[in-house]
């Protein structure tokens, strides 16, 4: 492990004494000595620092920079009379290929700075030649911001920085001088959009700019610049209003119940929460110890999203493509790449702050990375990161974090994790609080539904959503999902990005003891010509999914997907009844069961069509973008789906099936002839189910009403259970629309155990009688434990 990784300062209470001796910085530097300092602890944590280039370990990932940087120099246009830097990328005022040419030039610069790469000759010539003409042609402090604005204010400043520091024994100071110029012109204040001053930079955004400032100060020795990049994190300049070390109850930022919103009503911890993290890792990394050394004392807010908003979303070492937003078009992302730059960023983490994180960082990476059955994780990493993976695979001290159950409600994104041994669940729902889906600048261009109720399945195929799944999907049949089967066009290929609004409010659930839980949405489409009512509810060993009220009025058929899973460039048996199943709609089937994913139960049969068929697809159908395109090559895979069948304008539909996910036929078959799951209520009222197994009622009330024994004068989930001694409620107002809910369970009850407060006990003894103040909680569950009488 590169020097610099270890010694850096601890970032939490009990900092070492002595730490800025032992990162390197004299203890009474003056700001020369530092800027030299800092600029070469970037270029280290860029390269990898003091890494042994004759290790084994390290010679993929040298040979792939040395092959990708010697490619880019013989490509590199070198005329007198150029009008580009590559053929490939013409210079325009409606592209960011300026923005792609300076990521390029990069490359080449982190080759040229990294030992053991071998490069044909020392580019500097051609790096400075190159930065000359990017800053004469098309970055430069007398240009208009055209096109798309990010290009402009994060992309290539960023891209530039890394250049100057990685190359800054190649740059004069007049050259050093005319750059920073133009980084000033495009990102003055790390606080605000440079191209809308009234608007102040918020998450993932602010954190790129103050790291873009942070460098600027670095490269051009500024201590107001460096200042005013670390200050931004915190937003001095507005008393912490925007600040990422805050937790927001609106907008975008980090939540207490773990969830992450970016561009104001987006999921989005997989993508610009990854951009977050990593941001100030990297900053704690280079300022720690020096004089401008992050001390805000509420750094434990981003400290603790680790465990609360990303460990929840990966599975495996990938990060669920749920709360990834526009980015799950992208050809080279991937729920396995996205995952992997959250353990990246962790592993930074880990080298650099207090017990016990410390040790909790190591431990989560050390079973992301050894549970990757893809073993895609080291040959894809960087030099730094190879560095810090091998410290800890290496290390028996640290123990890998299992992967542990439990059941995850985020009720300020509009996200549920279930997660079980051998398998997890997720669900992406919409409201008016939360956008179905963001599209824009070409990217995510079918997705339609992904915000509408689509389930995820995760088992041993860690493929499944990775497997070219994006490009070759029926995207107009999301699993989960009930639609309209009117054909939908292809949506966001202009400039600029936006989301597509949800129009309910009830929508979230009830979190039983982080182990259970009852999920519901109330589904109005995109044109709202169709509306359900959609619960899931959440159990030890199975996902019972009920749908009631189904209404549609376009005069096209409307179907819920049980099932549309990718098969990959195979096929698996697919039973109905214990038959191998043909392509046909059953009618009243009681089970099916698909090998190598699990059992499906039909309590109240309904017209089940059973569809495979072989898809074929390109990244460039979903990604037009203009440094995200994908590619033309086509890609086959074959898919098995189960949907049920509502007919033309149903006035009144339903469906109810059960998840078995891992079972065996024989056990699906045993299951239903008893599933220990009665369905006690699916109507556009209320939806309810009994599991004797898990000693469980599950509720979700969309209006005041009575099921399983419980009584609600208001909207509610709720969630009742014993474990024979004790009788636990937990009830929340998914549609915040109710201040105080009353609670009624015709159950005998004693004294309390403990309840929260904001549960009022009203009566306990022949019956249980409790007000709850729901109002203002934004649809968190409420929990209240008692004796057995």
């Amino acid at each position: 492990m590169p020097p610099f990784i270890s010694r850096r300062l601890l970032l939490q209470a009990g900092l070492v004494t002595g730490a800025i001796a032992t990162i390197g910085l004299p203890a009474r530097a003056d700001t020369g000595d530092e800027f030299d300092v800092l600029r070469a602890r970037w270029a280290d944590l860029t390269t990898g620092g003091a890494i042994d280039p004759t290790e084994p370990a390290y010679a993929d990932a040298l040979s792939r920079l040395t092959e990708q940087a010697q490619q880019f120099l013989d490509t590199l246009v070198t005329d007198a009379d150029r009008t580009a830097l590559w053929a490939d990328l013409p210079l325009s005022s409606t592209t960011g290929n300026f923005s792609i040419s300076y990521t390029r030039l990069k490359t080449i610069a982190l080759a040229r700075a990294t030992p053991g790469t071998t490069l044909a000759a020392d580019p500097a010539a051609q790096l400075s030649a190159a930065l000359d003409f990017l800053n004469e042609h098309a970055f430069n402090e007398t240009l208009p911001e055209t096109g798309n604005w990010w290009f402009w204010e994060i992309g290539a400043p960023r891209a530039l920085l890394d250049i100057c520091i990685l190359a800054y024994d190649a740059l004069s100071a007049d050259q050093l001088a005319k750059y920073l110029k133009a980084v000033d012109r495009f990102v003055p204040d790390p606080n605000r959009r440079t191209n809308s001053p009234n608007l102040r930079e918020t998450g993932a955004n602010r954190v790129d700019k103050a790291l873009i400032v942070t460098l600027r100060g670095i490269a051009g020795r500024s201590v107001d610049k460096v200042a005013a990049g670390r200050d931004a994190l915190s937003d001095v300049a507005e008393a912490g209003k925007n600040s990422v070390f805050t937790y927001v109850t609106s907008g975008d930022g980090f939540y207490r119940d773990g969830s992450f919103v970016q561009h104001g009503n987006l999921a989005y911890v997989g993508t610009y929460g990854n951009v977050a993290l990593g941001g100030v890792a990297n900053l704690f990394s280079l300022l720690g110890g020096s004089t401008w050394e992050i001390t805000d004392p509420n750094r434990a807010v981003i400290l603790d999203a680790v465990e609360a908003s990303f460990a929840p979303f990966i599975v495996d070492n990938l990060m669920m493509d749920s709360v990834s937003g526009r980015a799950i078009s992208r050809e080279s992302a991937g729920d396995h790449r996205n995952g992997h730059a959250t353990t990246s960023t962790v592993l930074l983490l880990a080298s650099g702050v207090a017990e016990p994180y410390a040790s909790r960082y190591k431990a989560f990476a050390k079973g992301w990375i050894t549970r990757d059955r893809l073993n895609d994780y080291l040959p894809g990493a960087s030099i730094p990161q190879i560095a810090q993976a091998q410290a800890i695979l290496t290390d028996d001290k640290v123990r890998p974090a299992p992967s542990a159950p439990r059941h995850f409600q985020f009720f300020n994104q509009d996200r549920v994790v279930h997660r079980r041994p051998g398998w997890t669940f997720a669900i992406a729902m919409s409201s008016k609080r939360m956008a179905r889906y963001e599209w824009g600048n070409g990217e995510n261009l079918r997705g339609w539904y992904v915000g509408d109720g689509m389930t995820y399945l995760y088992n041993a195929d860690q493929g499944q959503f990775f497997d070219a799944f994006w490009p070759t999907v029926d995207a107009q049949r999301m699993p989960g999902t009930t639609v309209s089967t009117q054909p939908r066009q292809p949506h966001g290929s202009g400039g600029g990005t936006g989301a597509v609004t949800a129009y309910a409010d009830w929508v979230g659930g009830a979190s039983y003891r982080q182990s259970a839980g009852a999920v519901g949405m109330h589904l109005i489409n995109h044109d709202q010509t169709l509306q359900a009512r959609k619960s899931w509810f959440c159990l030890a060993d199975a996902v019972v999914a009920l749908g009631a009220g189904i209404v549609g009025t376009d005069g096209f058929g409307v179907e819920t997907v049980v099932e549309n899973r990718n098969l990959h460039e195979a096929s698996k048996a697919l039973h109905i009844d214990g038959r191998p199943a043909i392509d046909q709609t059953y009618d009243g089937p009681r089970w099916a069961h698909l090998d190598g994913v699990g059992g499906y139960l039909f309590p109240r049969g309904g017209k089940v069509r059973v569809e495979r068929e072989e898809r074929t697809g390109s990244w460039s159908e979903i990604n037009t973008g203009n440094d995200t395109a994908g590619s033309t090559t086509p890609y086959t895979r074959n898919y098995a789906k189960l949907v049920v069948e509502h007919g033309i304008d149903p006035a009144s539909g339903e469906y109810a099936y059960i998840l078995l996910p891992g079972a065996t036929a024989r056990q699906t078959a045993r299951r239903a002839a008893d599933s220990g799951i009665r369905i006690l209520a699916n109507t556009a009222t209320v939806q309810a189910v009994r599991s004797s197994r898990d000693g469980l009622a599950l509720v979700n009330f969309w209006t005041q009403g009575t099921a399983a024994g419980i009584t609600t004068d208001g909207p509610a989930s709720v969630v009742l259970g014993s474990d024979g001694r004790t009788i636990t409620v937990a009830v929340s107002d998914p549609s915040r629309t109710v201040q105080t809910l009353r609670l009624i369970v015709d159950d005998q009850v004693g004294r309390p155990v403990s309840t929260d407060d904001t549960v009022t006990v009203v009566q306990t003894g022949r019956k249980l009688v409790l007000d709850i103040a729901v109002g203002g909680s934004a649809g968190a569950t409420h929990n209240a434990t008692f004796h057995r009488s």
